[in-house]
């Protein structure tokens, strides 16, 4: 009977040193040994190219660990999620608390496969997405977006035209469109080029008006929108400067809208910047997200 007991009193004394002295991984303020995951082609839709690669890191949290999503360009109808894999651990460097997700989308073969606004209802539908799986990748609601040239209009346009699921709390734009009558306008010279937006668009500014107005960041950028940080070369012959970065800059500004915008002297478009240019952006970056997104 007294060995009965015996046992007894250490099954409980067990029970209870394991109870206080397991580790916490439910993402909260308990002590944590979460891993950090890579995640490569996960669906976020049923198309082939609706695919994203995620990077959480370690020790992540549902309160804490942010999300930044990366869109590529390629003027809508070409580019991968790849070509922004060589700066994933650039920004795991500067900004380590941030879970990375990025994205493919549906691309425009024109005339008549996917054309716009196909590209931006499939960053709707990411954003969507993993704002609906935050609780399994232990993140956060506070998103920010980048993308560079059409990643960065789409990164644009979702930051400022959509607050439902989540507010973007941060945007950051590498040479995006702005305008897209302006992008018409801007191509007057090249023939080609021009049609590229006219297919896209799925006519002129003159034939249709409400998606050219619809698609441009510059129609929902108004006060209340999230800060913004802009880079752009002001020899850029695919985006104009002025026409585009320019004038969303000054808008605003007008609309009091907390941005920066820097404008690098002597260069093209951003595919063409060396690592001297790349690595001041990403710096500025770091800094930029560490003040406005808390």
């Amino acid at each position: 009977m007294k060995m009965n007991k015996f046992f007894l009193a250490a099954a409980i004394l067990l029970l209870l040193n394991i109870s206080c002295t397991k580790t916490d991984n439910s993402g909260g303020g308990g002590q944590s040994s979460i891993a950090a995951s890579t995640m490569t082609n996960v669906a976020y839709g049923t198309d082939p190219l609706q695919k994203m690669d995620i990077y959480l890191p370690a020790n992540r949290s549902a309160t804490t660990t942010k999300v930044m999503i990366l869109i590529h360009g390629g003027a809508w109808f070409s580019g991968d999620k790849s070509e922004f894999a060589p700066y994933i651990d650039t920004l795991k460097n500067r900004i380590p608390d941030y879970a990375i997700f990025n994205l493919n989308y549906r691309l425009a073969a024109l005339p008549a496969t996917n054309p716009f606004p196909a590209q931006e209802l499939d960053i709707k539908a990411a954003v969507e997405f993993i704002f609906g799986n935050r609780a399994s990748y232990l993140v956060s609601d506070k998103f920010v977006l980048m993308g560079a040239s059409a990643g960065g209009h789409l990164s644009l346009l979702q930051a400022y035209k959509y607050s439902s699921p989540v507010k973007i709390k941060a945007v950051v734009d590498f040479c995006g469109p702005s305008d897209m009558v302006a992008m018409y306008n801007d191509y007057s010279g090249n023939a080609p080029a021009q049609a590229g937006i006219v297919a896209l668009m799925n006519g002129t500014p003159a034939g249709n008006a409400a998606l050219y107005t619809s698609s441009s960041p510059l129609t929902y950028a108004v006060a209340g929108s999230c800060p913004t940080i802009i880079f752009q070369g002001d020899a850029d012959a695919i985006v104009n400067a002025a026409t585009q970065s320019t004038a969303l800059k000054n808008k605003l500004t007008t609309s009091g809208v907390a941005n920066e915008y820097y404008l690098y002297t002597g260069l093209g478009h951003v595919d063409t910047w060396g690592p001297t240019t790349t690595t001041d952006a990403f710096n500025k970056i770091g800094v930029f997200l560490a003040a406005h997104v808390q």
